[in-house]
């Protein structure tokens, strides 16, 4: 069964990008723009894996991340931050993220960070 990743950025463009790519890699991605949302995908979805902005409007993805972290049902989940920032991977690592990739990235590395840990 193809593995599920679930992608979460304010950026149409890149959550089109990201999809095309894993999906090209064999996985089932499900896209979500609002970080509000997240929750309720994660909770119906059951994801493999999250990809998660850092910086969007509303929720940012270290708030997220940590309020995955706090819930029993999420706390495992493996989290990649993906982000522009200087202070991304910083960040990243505080709230508790399984990886860390920079803005513009690698989509080769991208590919090969979400295959080490959806596994």
């Amino acid at each position: 069964m193809n593995k599920t990743i679930l992608v979460c950025d304010d950026d149409e463009g890149i959550l089109d990008m990201l999809e095309i790519v894993l999906e090209d890699a064999g996985y089932h991605v499900i896209v979500v723009s609002n970080s509000l949302k997240i929750y309720e995908a994660i909770d119906k979805q059951k994801p493999d894996l999250v990809l998660l902005d850092l910086w969007m409007p509303v929720l940012s993805g270290d708030q997220v991340l940590r309020t995955l972290r706090k819930n029993p049902e999420t706390d495992k989940l493996p989290v990649i931050i993906i982000s522009a920032s200087r202070e991304g991977k910083h960040i990243a690592d505080e709230a508790g993220a399984n990886g860390f990739i920079a803005k513009p990235f690698d989509l080769d590395q991208l590919v090969n960070d979400v295959q080490k840990l959806a596994s």
